[in-house]
């Protein structure tokens, strides 16, 4: 519930503040979102299969989009920053979706 709440308030603050992304940093975003929502279908599948850590999920959540901006930015410094930002959109879409796949799965238990 709590965390329903957080997500709420988080949606409506960006609705009202309509914050802006400083131009050093707009490339990574898009990757952080990717991450984080590698860890949000992650977390959601290991609910649904009794296996849910609050401490997991939250070091999963940070480590996931720390480790994923560090990719794009080693990408930046060597000047392959698209191809890493490809590869880091690739396998985190490629868990996404291995995570979706086993949420329906549950849900419909086929």
């Amino acid at each position: 519930m709590i965390a329903i709440v957080g997500l709420v308030v988080g949606v409506v603050a960006g609705l009202v503040l309509q914050p802006t992304v400083p131009l050093m940093l707009q490339p990574y975003l898009p990757i952080a979102v990717v991450a984080a929502l590698d860890a949000l279908f992650g977390g959601l599948r290991a609910m649904l299969d009794g296996l849910f850590d609050d401490k997991v999920f939250l070091v999963s959540f940070l480590s996931n989009v720390v480790v994923a901006a560090f990719i794009v930015f080693l990408g930046d410094q060597l000047g392959v920053g698209g191809q890493l930002s490809t590869a880091v959109v690739v396998v985190l879409g490629i868990r996404i979706f291995s995570n979706a796949a086993s949420i329906r799965r549950h849900i419909f238990k086929a």
